[in-house]
């Protein structure tokens, strides 16, 4: 089975948040689709073991930020691969709180919706929240950041608790297939692989730079972990 296929299904990348007393978090999904159009209906799946989960579990409401096709991927290491019981997911963005009292990421957002929940369907490892859409702002025209280019052209993966993850292990690509002279490390939190032959010349790592020759400071370029929190390969 090439499960690459399941790359070619059309999604977006958003930021789920809600509000539960005075915490506030979310977290990347990339499982939004509408349901209705009267009246307005979105659905979202969401891990059962998220914190996320619970937040939206036991409230009513909660908001859904679509994000820009310029995200960061510090930012989505953020949001996307790192869990609000560890850190404020919330610290430094920038977000409002919107008419339900729920936060609205603002940062890296061209539109958002806020939603009443208005039901939800237990599928195991996941629950489907369908949301009755309360109001929606458009924030800018620039393009909104899709499944296929986070993968194509920003070289992403799908983090570990996502409906649409498949581990970086059985994908049999070309690149997996090249061979360097030099040690290769894995991320331990998300699956990326730095290769020295490649570098990672988006973040100031040159091709041919050793990981252990890499600068301090530098992190995964995928989910944002320190250097520490790399293995080597074979």
């Amino acid at each position: 089975m090439d499960l690459k296929a399941f790359y070619k299904v059309s999604y977006g990348l958003y930021v789920v948040s809600a509000k539960s007393g005075e915490r506030l978090n979310g977290q990347i999904v990339n499982t939004v689709f509408q349901i209705t159009a009267q009246p307005p209906t979105l659905a979202v799946s969401i891990n059962r073991q998220n914190l996320t989960h619970e937040f939206l579990a036991a409230g009513t409401a909660y908001t859904i930020s679509i994000l820009s096709q310029e995200t960061s991927m510090k930012f989505i290491g953020t949001f996307g691969f790192k869990s609000g019981r560890d850190i404020d997911k919330f610290e430094g963005i920038n977000y409002r709180l919107g008419k339900t009292g729920q936060p609205i990421v603002l940062d890296n957002t061209i539109g958002y919706f806020e939603l009443e929940r208005i039901g939800l369907m237990d599928i195991g490892t996941h629950t489907i929240f369908i949301g009755k859409v309360l109001d929606a702002q458009c924030l800018s025209d620039e393009p909104p950041l899709t499944y296929a280019y986070y993968h194509e052209v920003k070289k992403g993966f799908a983090s570990k608790a996502a409906p649409t993850y498949i581990d970086p292990k059985q994908l049999k690509t070309e690149i997996q297939k090249e061979e360097s002279t030099m040690a290769k490390y894995e991320c331990t939190v998300c699956g990326y692989i730095y290769d020295p032959a490649k570098g990672d010349p988006g973040n100031g790592v040159k091709p041919g730079t050793p990981f252990e020759s890499i600068q301090p400071g530098w992190v995964c370029p995928i989910c944002g972990a320190d250097k520490d929190q790399f293995k080597k390969k074979g």
